[in-house]
């Protein structure tokens, strides 16, 4: 027997599913995902987030604005750190940050879309969509800008650009409208700041305004379930961020799932119970101990979505 028939038998005695397998994180319905913010303690260009969710087998992402603009070729914006204590900066140092902005700035005008699409292959060649990206819009920010954020968006095949719930009222009206242009939606973020009706002005203001929630944050700033919240709002969800969290009367501390307050379990049942076609994005927060790693954590997240929804 040559080589060739050799590898021939080989591939033979491999499963189909083992020689054309992408991978795929939709468990009853449901798409599971993952914040690309989970392996933000490793490596994180665009190709090795790329890498981690294949080995894991996460079909859908949302996508850190930074690591899709670095591969876009960006310029380095992070400021040099200014030492001292100081609480004011001093001319010379509010002038490097104000290079930096613009120098920013002035890429993002003039980069082509197309290396944002060739981004888009990359993700989609290999099994993975890249279904919400997170780039923040804030009121220093010219209409080009804001054209851009959305630009890339549609660029990248998402359906929802992501940031923090905004506090100003003007800002989200400005957002929401732009959203409105470009018809993708402004998915707004919440940490513990919140109650049930911390996103009512904004929705108001466009129907392309939208909420991300992170049922974690949520449970803790509640104190209880998110579920009347999500099903009381589910036609303005865009996604959620999933994360196991203690409520604040206990502590409100990040736990690995299944030993916090939030009922993740219960949350993945309603989306397949009623078909909830928006993603459940994995956020990895607890503290990673001794022994374990990043990608092993990140695995018994995704089995405990899995199992919940077999």
């Amino acid at each position: 027997m040559n080589r060739r028939d050799f590898g021939k038998l080989a591939l033979a005695s491999l499963p189909a599913s083992t020689l054309s397998a992408k991978p795929n994180s939709k468990f009853g319905g449901v798409q599971i995902g993952a914040i690309t913010y989970c392996f933000r303690s490793l490596p994180s260009s665009a190709p090795e987030l790329l890498k981690y969710c294949t080995d894991l087998g996460i079909s859908a992402v949302e996508l850190m604005g930074d690591a899709a603009e670095n591969f876009a070729g960006a310029p380095a914006t992070r400021p040099p750190a200014f030492g001292g204590g100081r609480r004011e900066l001093t001319p010379e140092q509010r002038a490097t940050l104000q290079k930096l902005a613009d120098e920013r700035k002035a890429w993002r005008l003039s980069v082509p879309m197309q290396k944002y699409k060739d981004l888009r292959k990359m993700y989609n060649d290999a099994g993975v969509s890249i279904e919400i990206v997170k780039l923040s819009l804030d009121d220093k920010m010219s209409n080009e800008e804001y054209d851009y954020v959305f630009n890339v968006a549609h660029a990248l095949g998402s359906h929802s650009v992501t940031m923090e719930l905004p506090k100003d009222e003007k800002l989200t009206q400005r957002i929401g409208d732009f959203a409105a242009k470009h018809k993708i939606y402004a998915g707004y973020h919440n940490h513990t700041q919140v109650n049930a009706s911390s996103w009512d002005r904004a929705l108001a203001q466009s129907k392309y305004n939208s909420i991300n929630l992170d049922c974690g944050h949520f449970t803790t700033a509640i104190n209880g379930s998110p579920i009347p919240f999500i099903k009381a709002n589910a036609s303005r969800i865009t996604s959620f961020h999933l994360k196991d969290r203690k409520f604040q009367t206990e502590g409100g501390d990040n736990l690995p799932w299944g030993k916090g307050s939030t009922p993740i379990k219960d949350v993945l049942q309603l989306m397949k119970k009623e078909k909830y076609k928006w993603p459940a994005n994995v956020e990895l927060e607890y503290a990673i101990g001794e022994g374990t790693t990043v990608m092993a954590e990140m695995k018994k997240c995704l089995d405990f979505c899995k199992e919940a929804l077999a």
